[in-house]
């Protein structure tokens, strides 16, 4: 009767990790996480849909022959994406798909960009990315999920998406995303760790200082203008504070992404007998609700969904 927040599982979207192979593989820095065949993929959307968990996201493991310097493979109608969100909406129509829009997965050089020069490119980036947004609607995706931190991004798509007519799909940005180090697993599950760029400095470039906060309340208000449904704030528990002050500004659905770093430093005490690993897992949930976030993307989320239906 006391308690001010709580976590309900309709909270949570539970991120997965596909590849173009039969089997499913184990993602050694993520306990607990693979990289899903198609089999795999859809039982796991059957568990998610079984649980109650309303939505997840997709993210590729892509075959390393497909990736180029211009992540051509993104805007490929049949590409693995393409064919999981097909497949995924023929047997579960009523499961939401979330998918992730930037160009590392497809990239030779791991950058979210095109890149000329020794920089990676604003405007062409932007072009590329129009396609890729609209290649997965046509497929079935439910929310795009732009991640790339391209400036004027969200209003591109946004028009490419009506123009297309897709005037229904959702944009979730990544309007306040992190140069962070708690990236590293992420980028292991998916093989996307970027090579350098000879003048620019890498991914630093183009997402956001963890030194600075009004930055993200500034590149959250550009986005909502450019047409943004909502929007992500990312990582998660290092950044509580951006969570309560986007909630506080602007009062617009706001969510949190509990990323890889953070899943597997849970993962690493628990197995070491520091931390009982079910109590920190709910514990840091619920601190995403308290600080204002009105849902938490997550690779707890089933673990999550089983203690919150017990």
């Amino acid at each position: 009767m006391v308690r001010e927040n709580s976590l309900q599982v309709q909270d949570l979207v539970w991120p997965l990790f596909i590849h173009d192979q039969p089997q499913s593989q184990n993602v050694d820095s993520m306990p607990g996480v693979q990289r899903l065949g198609q089999a795999d993929l859809l039982r796991e959307c059957e568990r998610a849909l079984n649980l109650g968990i309303p939505a997840i996201a997709l993210f590729p493991s892509t075959d390393p022959d497909t990736k180029d310097e211009l992540g051509s493979e993104s805007a490929n109608p049949d590409n693995l994406v393409c064919r999981s969100v097909r497949a995924i909406k023929e047997r579960f129509p009523e499961l939401g798909i979330i998918c992730d829009v930037a160009l590392d997965p497809y990239t030779s050089h791991g950058q979210d960009g095109i890149i000329e020069n020794g920089y990676v490119v604003n405007d062409r980036t932007i072009e590329a990315l129009i396609k890729q947004a609209v290649t997965q609607a046509e497929a079935g995706c439910d929310v795009i999920a732009p991640s790339d931190m391209m400036d004027g991004r969200i209003g591109a798509i946004r028009e490419g998406l009506d123009a297309a007519g897709f005037a229904s799909t959702a944009i979730m940005s990544y309007a306040a995303k992190y140069a962070s180090a708690f990236y590293g697993p992420f980028r292991d599950a998916v093989g996307s760790s970027a090579t350098s760029i000879p003048r620019s400095g890498g991914k630093a470039t183009y997402q956001m200082d963890p030194a600075n906060s009004d930055e993200a309340l500034r590149e959250v208000a550009l986005d909502i203008a450019e047409g943004a449904d909502s929007i992500i704030i990312k990582p998660g528990m290092p950044y509580l504070d951006i969570v309560r002050r986007v909630k506080e500004e602007f009062g617009f659905p706001t969510f949190v992404y509990q990323v890889s770093g953070e899943y597997a430093m849970l993962h690493a005490a628990a197995q070491n007998g520091w931390l009982d690993l079910d109590a920190v897992m709910m514990e840091s949930l619920l601190a995403f609700k308290r600080a204002g976030a009105d849902g938490i993307w997550t690779y707890f989320a089933p673990l999550a969904a089983e203690k919150l239906k017990a």
